[in-house]
């Protein structure tokens, strides 16, 4: 009786070891199913942006996924969608559909700048566009058109910030009964105010413009929740400023949990290419208790 106890006991012990091997399998089998297509979404002239689009299999299974858009920074001249290529496979891997969407820089192709025709206007325009597209082909993506968050950093944040308040600035191909309003947002040292000289230089002659395109001089109740992320000595996006905007959100009666870093400057992830510098992983469990507390978080 010992014995046939011992031999159940060692069955038992065996098949927790078993599980245990195939739960660690599976989850370097989900790592491996995340994907990665390229998709054009829109044409301005001669110019195709594309999108690079995150899935797993599991994912595509599903009608209903939250679809988490990101838009890179680099000062409306510089940068790339492949920044935020690793944060959008982390949270692929988390069952998300993710997006990283290529847009207009006012860069010339010998690399000199600004460009004469292409503005942060036309940047904004590019993003309404891109959240616009994600409603519009919500079948063909498997996404949720309820469950649209919007993230970016630095420039990429104040097209995020565009899409949800500059209503005045619209491609004229845009069907504009589809909202580019997001169901919530994800802010990493986001422009928040374009009144600056950079963006000035940028807009050259047509300077007047710098009103339609500044987030906090085109603030109103009723925005989606936000989460905000910004280093104490940032010297591209001034504390004060970020004050001053966290001050009128909160007066509006819009949600916006900003978290302020003591010691850290623009790039909050200094020293981590994996995620292009813009953040760690703190920042990241951060948002992933945001997008859980609001019914983002895949059930």
């Amino acid at each position: 009786m010992i014995i046939n106890l011992l031999h159940s006991e060692m069955k038992n012990y065996l098949l927790i070891i078993t599980l245990s091997m195939f739960q660690v399998t599976t989850s370097f089998a989900q790592d491996a199913m995340v994907k990665m297509e390229k998709i054009s979404y829109k044409k301005v002239g001669n110019t195709e942006l594309t999108v690079d689009v995150f899935y797993t299999d599991l994912a595509r299974q599903k009608n209903d996924n939250t679809a988490i858009a990101f838009f890179h920074g680099g000062g409306w001249v510089f940068g790339a969608p492949e920044e935020f290529h690793e944060a959008c496979r982390r949270f692929a891997r988390q069952g998300y559909v993710t997006f990283s969407f290529q847009y207009r820089l006012s860069r010339n192709e010998d690399g000199t700048y600004p460009h004469p025709e292409i503005t942060l206007v036309e940047s904004v325009m590019d993003a309404r566009t891109a959240i616009r597209w994600l409603r519009e082909n919500t079948e063909k993506l498997k996404i949720n058109p309820e469950k649209v968050v919007v993230g970016g950093q630095s420039a990429g944040g104040q097209l995020a910030l565009s899409t949800a308040l500059l209503d005045s600035v619209n491609e004229k191909s845009d069907n504009l009964n589809t909202s580019p309003v997001p169901n919530a947002l994800l802010l990493y040292s986001s422009n928040v105010n374009t009144l600056e000289p950079w963006i000035d230089m940028l807009l050259g002659e047509r300077s007047n413009e710098i009103w339609s395109i500044s987030p906090y001089h085109n603030l109103r109740k009723g925005m989606p929740p936000a989460i905000a992320f910004h280093g104490e000595e940032d010297d591209q996006v001034l504390p004060y400023i970020v004050g001053l905007f966290n001050q009128k959100m909160k007066e509006l009666g819009n949600y916006y949990d900003l978290y302020t870093y003591p010691g850290r400057k623009h790039y909050l992830g200094e020293g981590i290419e994996k995620y292009s510098r813009y953040f760690d992983e703190e920042i990241l469990e951060q948002t992933d208790a945001f997008l859980e507390k609001f019914g983002f978080n895949v059930q």
